[in-house]
């Protein structure tokens, strides 16, 4: 995630990237594509990364459920 990036972004880009992979022939489990995602979130995300990995089911986590806690947590710190 880039400093002056907001979640929406980050997706937007994300989401390319993966389509590329798919489109060159490699897919990932929704599994790693959600551990992906939160990987990509700067270090002042970091507790909540923590929050969600720890009450979280990351196997059963859909993209689009990380993405509306991720946008939920964004609109809380503004």
């Amino acid at each position: 995630m880039k400093p002056e990036e907001d979640i929406k972004a980050l997706l937007d880009r994300f989401t390319n990237i993966i389509n590329g992979l798919k489109s060159c022939g490699k897919t990932y489990p929704n599994k790693e594509v959600v551990r992906k995602m939160l990987r990509s979130l700067p270090k002042a995300w970091e507790a909540k990364v923590t929050a969600i990995e720890e009450t979280k089911n990351l196997k059963a986590l859909s993209l689009d459920e990380l993405i509306g806690s991720l946008l939920t947590h964004e609109i809380r710190i503004k």
